[in-house]
């Protein structure tokens, strides 16, 4: 229970300080199971695994309202303006970023804006649709286009009902000059010809899973490569390679669909695949972006200018007196930054004035995470074991007549709890109302 089984010299040499003031979850079930489980006590019989189940979720429910959080994660905002949200993430305490002097400095969500979860390409008249115009060549599988399209990649279905056949796919893409060709087959590598030649042919490319099509986030035309079949290296001038990142995917069709950029340094990209035909020179590679582009109105909000930066738009003054601001949403009057937080992709966006800056994340977790998170306060150790004595007694029917009772006994020992872990000192408190007694002059 409450005994301590070191000694004091061990403790100070450790450094598992002020675990003291936790009881841990199997400790907490061990006496649950001697204390109020058995013959002529109020659970006569219950099964352990029944028992850790709702331990468990007592934990986890406490750990929301109940406990104190003392999870945070500290990062330096990078140019993207994002940041990853922890393992254990549940939710958010408070997000602040932090000055020279270690102080911190609370930020504040903006609900006006958002990262929708798509932005589907769209021709000149608003349609869900990527068109080409081609050239056929009935002896031929590749089609020459009318221009250079980086948005067409390897493993699109290709729709033209008059002169190919239903199932006719993106074998490979290729460019030159600023003209993309691709390589038709039938999903399987047999090559596919059109039924005749024709000019001027409008082509439809669609998603084979019948999905909207969504733009990568960057697509680049490398020319002037070369490449061999003996190794994995494509090679090209320096200058032309700087866009070019380590996870980028081949396309061409000299390569094997899925190809991946594993690393480039100087004027060498090297790749997972090989060729199975070698270019010595003049040859031209589409690079394509596994991320999707982003939307405008992320792209809009991580590059204005911040909205607690701005004045009245009539002047220079960062402040006006005029009276402009009455009525101004206290939110909205501080220069800390905002934030909101994209829940499908689980990252923090944050505005540009955040980019470079530590940012300190606190956050609520389900105290689940590991066996060293399983543990409870002292302060709620009876809020545990009234909680687990509900749920059990509620989940059988030989106690249904205590279930009353015992909720009444849960919540009691839960808003116990809740006063005792709020920490509330009579001389901070004290300190803090005599603040309020400050005359305000104007």
């Amino acid at each position: 229970m409450g005994l301590l089984n070191q000694t004091a010299q061990s403790y100070y040499d450790g450094n598992d300080y002020g675990n003291y003031q936790f009881v841990s979850l199997t400790d907490i079930i061990n006496q649950f199971m001697l204390i109020y489980v058995g013959e002529d006590k109020i659970i006569p019989k219950a099964k352990r695994l029944d028992v850790a189940f709702h331990a468990q979720r007592a934990l986890a429910e406490l750990s929301f309202d109940t406990f104190k959080s003392c999870k945070a994660q500290e990062i330096t905002v990078p140019a993207s303006l994002q940041m990853i949200l922890p393992q254990d993430y549940v939710n958010y305490t408070k997000i602040s970023w932090v000055d020279s002097a270690g102080i911190k400095h609370l930020m504040y969500p903006t609900s006006k804006t958002s990262n929708p979860s798509s932005n589907p390409l769209q021709d000149s008249d608003g349609d869900f649709t990527l068109q080409a115009v081609g050239t056929l060549d009935d002896s031929s599988s590749d089609i020459v286009l009318d221009g250079e399209y980086k948005d067409i990649l390897v493993g699109m279905r290709v729709v033209q009902n008059q002169y190919l056949p239903n199932d006719t796919f993106v074998e490979a893409t290729s460019n030159s000059g600023g003209i993309t060709t691709i390589t038709i087959d039938d999903g399987t590598g047999t090559a596919v010809f059109p039924a005749e030649d024709n000019s001027g042919t409008i082509l439809t490319f669609e998603n084979e899973d019948g999905s909207l099509l969504l733009p990568q986030k960057e697509s680049h035309v490398v020319e002037n490569l070369s490449w061999n079949l003996t190794d994995y290296k494509i090679t090209g001038t320096a200058s032309e390679l700087t866009d070019i990142k380590a996870g980028m995917i081949v396309s061409h069709d000299n390569f094997p669909v899925g190809t991946i950029v594993t690393n480039v340094y100087t004027t060498t990209i090297v790749v997972d695949q090989l060729p199975d035909t070698a270019v010595t020179s003049g040859g031209e590679i589409t690079f394509v972006s596994p991320d999707l582009k982003d939307t405008d109105i992320w792209s809009n909000y991580k590059s204005g200018t911040p909205s607690e930066n701005q004045d009245d738009y009539q002047d220079n003054t960062y402040w006006p007196m005029d009276g402009s601001r009455f009525g101004l949403d206290p939110q909205h009057a501080q220069a800390n930054g905002s934030f909101y937080i994209d829940c499908k992709l689980g990252k923090i966006h944050f505005s540009s004035n955040i980019s470079g800056k530590t940012v300190i994340l606190d956050y609520i977790s389900d105290s689940l995470g590991t066996d060293g998170e399983m543990q409870v306060h002292k302060f709620a150790e009876e809020a545990m074991y009234r909680w687990i004595l509900h749920a059990i007694a509620s989940g059988k029917i030989q106690t249904q007549q205590l279930v009353p009772r015992l909720k009444k006994e849960k919540f009691a020992a839960i808003r116990t709890a809740k006063l005792r872990l709020s920490n509330l000192k009579i001389e901070e408190l004290t300190q803090i109302l005599r603040g309020k007694s400050k005359q305000i002059k104007h």
